[in-house]
Formats: structure tokens, sequence, C-alpha cells
């Protein structure tokens, strides 16, 4: 504690942290000796904290707090270690996340052949015909130089059908059995906002499937994941996430299950973060007839936005720009969604009172989110509708003044500059000036939000 502060005016700040009064609530936990980070301009750095019912209640020097001390007390003395706050990741999929590392196959290997013998080890366990899932694949991070393909699958796992997913969520890649069940060949077209890529000399399947294409997965995949298996992964994630120091999380495509998973966590004491959950929009109808809509919940489990997806990846290049990519002339990216579709839907959350975040990555899909949010605005407009746009990747200067004009609020991955750097130069010098624009959206006034997307890096 500085020396112009009174003892009267620690007591009296640090009572506000209490719901009770200072002089009934005796701390639970104290931390002493340490280099506190407070974010408090007027005392920025502290030496103990005292802590009860899960808030603050007194911050300040050894002496001070440890004199609010009683003999249930328990004291950690931190040998002058650094202590910040805990981080807020505000775009991030740990449920789903979660799920994956119980039961599929961790494909963030090196080689061609190091997943190859990881889905083969896993293929020898798992009963015939089922199948053999993959998560975590990187496409540029293998030392072939090349992507999976449907052959470098049917070699390892030919009786089995072999689906894995990249580390962004967006493509996929498959081998024949697994194409075979999903009812896709040669013949099968591009769904709307989605794309199987084909060999451009021989139209076969390369096995890779883009954006909503996998949805044709999605309905082959069996579903068998328990009540208490989604709790699991929700378990799992949660002292993953807490080893690295977050405590707070938005789950930014979840699902009515997800939301029970993170309530049966709590409920049993294995949730430790805070959960935000965004649901999907597939959900919006029963979630609306319910009565639920955003910020029902309590501290540790509250309902957030209703989520849409405008486009595609920055990680899988499947964001939609409006110049093509690098050594790419034809490929301006995907549109998942078409504005009319976003309008509806975000129409009937925007009248029923729901927070919409919109996956847009790309300067189109910016725009065109924009659009369907002003033209929301204009038509019914809200005090504070916290307009979201998830990614928010490729600006410039025109689509930052309407972000601020709406007060919406972008929600950037810096971590994918330090995780998938070799990726951007298909994005070229120019448009990377462009980019994960966090300085801009500061300079501008805007309250941008981090992420880190945890499907795309290790925690």
């Amino acid at each position: 504690m500085n020396d112009g502060t009174s003892r009267r005016e620690f007591i009296g700040t640090l009572a506000a942290f209490s719901l009770f009064p200072l002089e009934q609530e005796k701390p639970e936990l104290i931390l002493y000796n340490g280099n506190i980070l407070t974010v408090n301009d007027r005392e920025p750095r502290a030496q103990a904290v005292a802590i009860a019912r899960g808030r603050f209640l007194a911050v300040g020097s050894d002496s001070d707090v440890l004199n609010l001390a009683s003999a249930a007390s328990k004291k950690i003395d931190l040998g002058r270690k650094t202590v910040i706050p805990g981080f807020i990741d505000a775009h991030s999929h740990p449920a789903e996340a979660g799920l994956m590392h119980l039961r599929m196959v961790d494909c963030d290997l090196r080689s061609i052949s190091a997943i190859q013998a990881a889905l083969r080890e896993r293929a020898a366990k798992t009963p015939p015909g089922e199948w053999v899932l993959g998560f975590k694949y990187d496409d540029t991070k293998t030392e072939e130089g090349r992507p999976l393909t449907v052959a470098d699958l049917d070699a390892a796992v030919p009786d089995h059908p072999v689906h894995v997913e990249h580390r962004g969520g967006h493509t996929t890649y498959s081998n024949s059995l697994a194409f075979r069940k999903a009812g896709i060949d040669e013949k099968t077209p591009d769904p709307p906002g989605g794309k199987i890529d084909r060999d451009p000399a021989t139209g076969k399947l390369t096995g890779r499937v883009a954006e909503s294409g996998n949805a044709l997965f999605d309905k082959a995949i069996p579903q068998n994941f328990t009540r208490d298996d989604h709790r699991e992964g929700v378990k799992l994630i949660s002292k993953m996430l807490a080893r690295t120091g977050i405590t707070s999380a938005t789950e930014a495509q979840g699902s009515p299950t997800d939301l029970r998973a993170y309530q049966d966590a709590y409920e049993s004491g294995d949730l430790l973060y805070r959960a935000y959950c965004f649901i999907n929009f597939h959900f919006l109808d029963a979630m609306i007839a319910a009565g639920n809509r955003t910020g029902l919940g309590h501290e540790w489990v509250r309902i957030g936005a209703v989520k849409l997806v405008c486009d595609g990846s920055i990680s899988e290049r499947t964001a939609r720009l409006s110049t093509p990519y690098e050594g790419r002339p034809n490929d301006y990216g995907i549109l998942v969604m078409t504005e009319e579709e976003l309008y509806t839907h975000g129409r009937k959350a925007h009248l029923a009172g729901w927070q919409i975040g919109t996956h847009a990555n790309g300067d189109v899909g910016i725009d065109t989110t924009l659009r369907v949010y002003e033209r929301l605005q204009k038509e019914s407009p809200l005090r504070d509708p916290r307009f979201r746009l998830e990614h928010c990747t490729v600006v410039n200067d025109g689509l930052i003044a309407r972000m601020k004009a709406l007060g919406a609020i972008p929600t950037p991955f810096s971590t994918y500059v330090y995780y998938h750097g070799e990726k951007m130069r298909y994005y070229g010098a120019d448009r990377l000036n462009h980019m994960f624009a966090l300085r801009s959206f500061l300079d501008a006034g805007i309250r941008a939000t981090q992420a880190s997307e945890p499907r795309t890096k290790k925690i």
C-alpha cells in the first residue's frame, strides 16, 4: 500500500469488493509475498490479496492483508512470483475440443506417415466398420509439404471409414469408405456454401471437403456421446484452460447439449472457468420457444449470442475475399450463408432480444455481415445490440468506420499470426497489412477482444 493511503481508505476501498460487509467476512484464502498486477491505475502493484466466496476482499501490502486473516484462512507464500488477472478467451470451442480430446486421434503430427500410424493404431482398437475420427490436422505443418489425400488415408486404414478434421474446423480429409458412407462420389455437386475438392486432371475426389460440404459427413457419423461424455469433455478442457490462466471463455458454436454439459460440470464441481455459451442458429427456434435468450444464466454458465456463419477460414484459405488468393486467380473463398439467409436468421434473433455473433473473416464476409447488422438496426433499433464480428480478419478503413458507427465488437484471433504464419503467403504482403488489425480497432475507439480459437493450437 502507498504511504499516502490511510488504513481507513484501505478498508473502505476494499469493502467494495465484497458482497458482505468486510467486518462480517473473513478471507478463505490469502496470497502474499507476491508481485500482483492489479490493473488499477491508482495502485498498479500489490504484495497480497485476500479472497472469499470467489471474490477479492482486499488488495494491498502483506501486513495489511495478513491482518485480515482468521484461524481458518489458508495462506500461500508466493515467493515474489508475479500474479496477473485471469485471461478472458473471447472466441473458442472448449466443449467441442474436450469431446475431441476424449475420443478422437490427435493428428497434430509433423509427417503424413506419423498421422497414418496414429490412425492405424486407433483402427486396430476399433470394432470393424466403425468410424476412426481425427482432429487438429494441419495441412501446412507436415514435412511432406502437401495435404493429406484420400490415397494416404486408404493406405493407412482401408477397412474403417476415416474422417480427419483440420485444426481450423472448416475442412476435413476422408478415405474412400468414409466418402461412400456419406454418399459422396465424383458426381456429387458442391452444396451451397461448400466445396468437395476434385483433382482437376482426373475429376477424382482428393479427400478434402470444405465448409457446408461437411454436413454430409455430419449426417453419416454416429453421434454416440452420452450426457456424461459431454460433462467429462468440459471437465477435461477446464483443466487445460485453467492451466494456462484462462478463467472465462466464450463457447462460440454451442448447442443446448453443450449448455447442459456446462451446467452438469458446474454442479459436479468440474467447471473451472466461466462459460458464455453461444447457441448455433439451428437451435434458435427451440431456444426462443423455451423463453431463453442472451444473458440467461448465472456467473458460471450464461447463454451468449446466437451464432451465424458468413464465410470461411483464414487457416484453411476459405475466407471470402474481394480479390483472389495469391497464386490462385479464380479462388476468392467461400460464402457459407447468403446475405438474405443471414438477415432472416439475424432478424429473428434480433427481435427476440438475442445478441448476434457472426463468423466473418474476409473483407467480403465482413462487409456482408455489416450490411445485415445495419439493416437490422435501421429497421428495429436497439440501444446496444452488441453485434459481434467473429474473427474479423481482413479489414479496411471503410469497414472499421462502419463497425465504429454500429458499436460492433470485432473478435480477432492474433494467435493465428503465430500458429499459422506459414499460411500468410496466400494472402500477399499488401493484404497482410490489413489483417488482424487490433491496433487499428483500438485507434478507432473500438473495443475489440482477443481470442485463441483453441482447436487451432496446443493449450
